[in-house]
């Protein structure tokens, strides 16, 4: 997400591999058998690969409708918490709230953000789509407070559970 213009992602990839994955070398008799990307995990139910790529589609559709990718200059990252491994940034009117945490969920965590509002989920990585536990409903809506916070002119409250990301936008947006 934060990485310019683009974000990490590696081609096929998300979908895995079942095998090992070895490129064609005198050992395996140049062999490609092992060197190809298998797209057809994701059709496997018994596979979570499904889910990775249901997040994947929706982080371009959240592209295609805020644009957040190719809008430069106007990031502000407003917390890198390394104590609760949490990351939140500002970003084409979105706002990024990363727990990065394997253990610790967050209630009423406090974050900082230049516009006051009200907020919407508009991406949700623990959803159940996404292989998610369903811990944060979709409808809640965060209503700012007018007082600065990480060096922003208002904050919000929002409950991040462990290895998640939301991602919260105006709510006339």
């Amino acid at each position: 997400y934060l990485g310019g213009e683009g974000y990490l992602k590696f081609e096929g990839n998300e979908f895995g591999h079942r095998e090992w994955l070895d490129f064609p070398n005198v050992n395996n008799g140049d062999s490609y058998h092992y060197a190809r990307r298998q797209f057809n995990l994701v059709d496997d139910d018994l596979l979570r690969y499904k889910f990775l790529y249901k997040f994947d589609s929706a982080m371009q559709h959240l592209e295609a409708k805020y644009g957040w990718l190719h809008k430069k200059g106007d990031t502000f990252i407003s917390l890198k918490n390394e104590q609760d491994k949490v990351l939140v940034y500002e970003k084409a009117g979105l706002l990024f709230i990363f727990n990065l945490n394997p253990t610790q969920s967050f209630t009423d965590y406090r974050v900082g953000i230049e516009t006051g509002c009200v907020y919407k989920i508009v991406l949700n990585s623990d959803i159940g789509e996404f292989g998610g536990h369903d811990r944060v409903d979709n409808d809640t809506r965060f209503f700012t407070t007018d007082f600065p916070w990480n060096n922003r002119k208002n904050f919000l409250q929002v409950y991040i559970p462990s290895r998640t990301v939301l991602v919260l936008a105006l709510e006339s947006s």
